[in-house]
């Protein structure tokens, strides 16, 4: 091994072993910090040789945990940050180890960008293996859509490349389908032209106008460019350096816009929003794409409590902002938010069976979060999710498969559909039929 073998009792095991989310309490045999391919092969072969449970992480972001286990062996990642940014043919050679800012940061110095998350210390890896959603998907898709090739070290310690042109049906289902299928250790995504400055930022009302903001919202964005890509957030204000403090702790709606074309057109886009209602802040606003990359990561620090539930609607229906007006209320943690991300424009464009994804053709992906900043309250916030995402169950059509906690197999099956499942299963029968690669959202071969 090149790079570092940590065990029970050694210096680092407790850094190494805890993983972003703080709920999360495990204590694995082994972790293996790789430094690069050979290690992680070395790693996969001795797992194998003496019948490991093996977790991989790459950024440690898996919201339930399946970035570390109990007993068996972490294949760490975290180690193999390489990124080349070739600029002229806009394409980027990304280790599996990078978190989004790292990317962000590269490739913004030469004005190129790939859709990525909204947080910068998320993993590379398993946001593009799941899909991949963020600001510039309406415009550019998803973060699997700029992907061009893969490197894979399989099951059996084997290393394969896959692109559209080789090893086809593994790029199929790489690009969706999850570490299923092996432990990807290099991705090269196609960039696109981007910043560095956006027109960007939340525009906050007090939570109780919360059904004549979403009214407006539904109608403001029904015929929006692609360039705009909108997240309604629901949740307690922060205390944070740029909030008044009047505003801490009060019950909230907001609606973070980011434009990825011109600052001129992102203004002129979204000044209808701007100006709606009697807004209590308005941070929207010329900024570089960077700093509007980090915006939300005060909210999501490592080390906090943090429990999702899920699910995909068509629209925003008068039901769907009955249930968010009535539950946003009911928020108690100051940590405690919502998402609800719109997607469509390059996202349904492509085919519903060109990759893995599913859900092309959804309107919005909810992300209901209750949250706390340690054990204490937690299991009140974890009732008042389901809660909410119950009350959506009339709507929902489906599951983004990153935004899924441990869950079982039928809501695995959901997020795929009955026909992308079935064809996933048997790509796992050839790739991985011992199912080695299991902590995941698993896929078993049979």
């Amino acid at each position: 091994m090149r790079g570092e073998v940590i065990r029970p009792g050694d210096l680092g095991y407790e850094q190494y072993r805890r993983v972003w989310n703080g709920s999360i309490h495990r204590h694995p045999g082994l972790i293996v910090r790789c430094a690069g391919v050979a290690d992680v092969r070395s790693a996969v072969r001795f797992a194998r040789k003496h019948g490991l449970l093996v977790a991989v992480r790459g950024g440690g972001h898996s919201f339930p945990g399946y970035s570390v286990c109990d007993g068996g062996m972490v294949i760490d990642l975290s180690l193999m940050k390489g990124i080349r940014v070739d600029p002229d043919g806009r394409t980027a050679r990304v280790q599996a180890g990078v978190v989004l800012g790292d990317l962000d940061r590269e490739t913004q110095e030469f004005g190129l960008a790939v859709t990525s998350g909204i947080v910068t210390h998320t993993g590379v890896a398993g946001l593009t293996l799941g899909g991949g959603i963020g600001w510039m998907m309406r415009k550019y898709g998803l973060t699997i859509d700029a992907l061009l090739s893969v490197d894979v070290v399989t099951a059996d310690g084997g290393f394969v490349r896959a692109a559209e042109n080789h090893n086809a049906d593994l790029f199929w289902g790489i690009r969706g389908g999850g570490g299923n299928f092996g432990i990807v250790t290099e991705f090269e995504f196609r960039l696109h032209p981007l910043g560095p400055n956006v027109f960007a930022g939340p525009v906050f009302w007090p939570m109780e106008d919360a059904p004549k903001v979403l009214e407006f919202y539904r109608d403001w964005i029904a015929d929006c460019p692609d360039e705009l890509m909108t997240i309604v957030v629901q949740r307690r204000v922060l205390a944070l350096p740029m909030i008044p403090p009047s505003l801490v702790g009060k019950h909230v709606i907001a609606v973070t816009a980011c434009h990825v074309g011109s600052v001129e057109d992102g203004e002129r886009v979204v000044r209808p929003l701007k100006s709606f209602g009697r807004p209590l802040l308005d941070l929207c606003k010329p900024k570089p794409y960077l700093a509007h990359q980090s915006m939300f990561d005060p909210s999501f620090p490592h080390g906090w409590w943090y429990y999702f539930r899920a699910c995909d609607v068509a629209g925003l229906s008068d039901g769907v902002i009955d249930v968010m007006a009535e539950h946003g209320s009911r928020i108690v943690s100051p940590v405690t938010s919502v998402a609800l991300w719109q997607m469509g424009g390059a996202v349904a464009r492509v085919g519903e069976d060109e990759t893995a994804f599913n859900g092309r053709n959804t309107g919005f992906t909810f992300n209901i979060n209750g949250n706390s900043t340690t054990g204490e309250g937690f299991e009140v916030e974890r009732q008042w999710a389901r809660s909410y995402w119950s009350a959506l169950a009339p709507h929902h059509t489906g599951v983004y498969v990153n935004f899924l906690m441990d869950e079982g197999g039928e809501r695995v099956r959901q997020a795929y559909g009955s026909a992308k499942y079935d064809r996933l299963k048997a790509l796992k029968r050839a790739y991985d039929p011992d199912n080695f690669f299991r902590l995941n959202q698993n896929i078993p071969p049979t």
